[in-house]
């Protein structure tokens, strides 16, 4: 997989320009004009880190934020989105820096973490790094959501899904291809 970071409108690839998912890049890279929108054109699957914030008008995309932007167990409000919401299209956003990758490197400071701020005892923190990290562990950012929206085109084949990653550095999206 690589990254394919647009600059220009004429980057964006066919299959998504003039799409909810090209106006998404467009918004976010490009400093298009805000439009008004009257309901979602887009789900958005995107890592709940602070440091991100997509620069999108209000009522254009249903936002889904997940550790590591991990899909896993959110298929009932996807479908929702998809079945109630009327969406077609999707946008899945991993970033660089995620704190989902390399997990086994911040258990102590996770078990630390649950000990002083939560009131935990030592021994329950640890129980619950060992059975959670397995699941929440993405390992390499671009190469996690690439797989994520593989997976969720394979539940939903009659929606166009995009896999992206985002830059903290400078606040942009490029398109994994």
């Amino acid at each position: 997989m690589g990254l394919l970071k647009i600059t220009a409108r004429e980057q964006i690839p066919a299959e998504y320009m003039d799409t909810p998912i090209g106006e998404l890049v467009e918004y976010q890279n490009l400093g298009r004009e805000h439009k008004e929108y009257d309901s979602p054109r887009l789900l958005v699957g995107m890592c709940m880190d602070n440091r991100k914030q997509l620069k999108i008008p209000r009522n254009f995309a249903y936002v889904i934020r997940t550790a590591g932007a991990n899909m896993r167990g959110c298929e009932f409000p996807i479908s929702y989105a998809i079945s109630v919401g009327g969406v077609t299209h999707m946008a899945f956003i991993a970033h660089d820096q995620c704190g989902m990758s390399g997990l086994g490197a911040r258990k102590e400071q996770f078990v630390k973490g649950m000990v002083e701020n939560a009131g935990w005892d030592r021994e329950r923190a640890e129980r619950l790094f060992i059975e959670s990290a397995p699941r929440y562990e993405i390992g390499d950012e671009a190469d996690f959501i690439g797989r994520e929206a593989e997976r969720v085109r394979g539940l939903y084949p009659g929606v166009t899904v995009a896999a992206m990653l985002y830059t903290l550095n400078d606040h942009t999206l490029s398109l994994i291809v």
